[in-house]
C-alpha cells in the first residue's frame, strides 16, 4: 500500500533552516506529482509547493523564495528545505500524493519556528 513518511522538523529560531524528507513507498514515485502541505495551529491544512514528475515545481505566495522543494527519484524521496524560517511557518507538514484518485498523506512531521 501506499505509505509516506515525514521527517526532518523541529525547534528552530526565527531565521534559520531546516530540511524536511519525506520516504514514499507502494507506488511507482517518478510517475507521481508529490506535494507539501502545512497545517498551521488552528487552521486547516494549506498547499506549500508541490514538484511535478518532470521537475517543475510551484510554491504557496507566503514560501516563495524561502522554501525549495525537490525530488531523489532514485531514493523514491520528496524534500522540502526551508530557509529563513518565520514564527508563522510553524504547523506539522505533511506530504501527499494523489493515488488513484485519493489524497494520500504521512503522519506529519511537527515544525515550531520561536525565539
Amino acid at each position: 500500500q501506499v505509505q509516506l513518511v515525514e521527517s526532518g522538523g523541529g525547534l528552530v529560531q526565527p531565521g534559520e533552516s531546516l530540511r524536511l524528507s519525506c520516504a514514499a513507498s507502494g507506488f511507482a514515485f517518478g510517475s507521481y506529482s508529490l506535494t507539501w502541505y502545512c497545517q498551521h495551529p488552528g487552521k486547516r491544512r494549506e498547499f506549500v509547493a508541490r514538484i511535478f514528475t518532470g521537475g517543475q515545481t510551484d510554491y504557496a505566495e507566503s514560501v516563495k523564495g524561502r522554501f525549495t522543494i525537490s525530488r531523489d527519484n532514485a531514493k523514491n524521496t520528496v524534500y522540502l528545505q526551508m530557509n529563513s524560517l518565520k514564527p508563522e511557518d510553524t504547523g506539522v507538514y505533511y506530504c501527499g500524493v494523489l493515488f488513484r484518485g485519493i489524497n494520500t498523506w504521512g503522519q506529519g512531521t511537527q515544525v515550531t519556528v520561536s525565539s
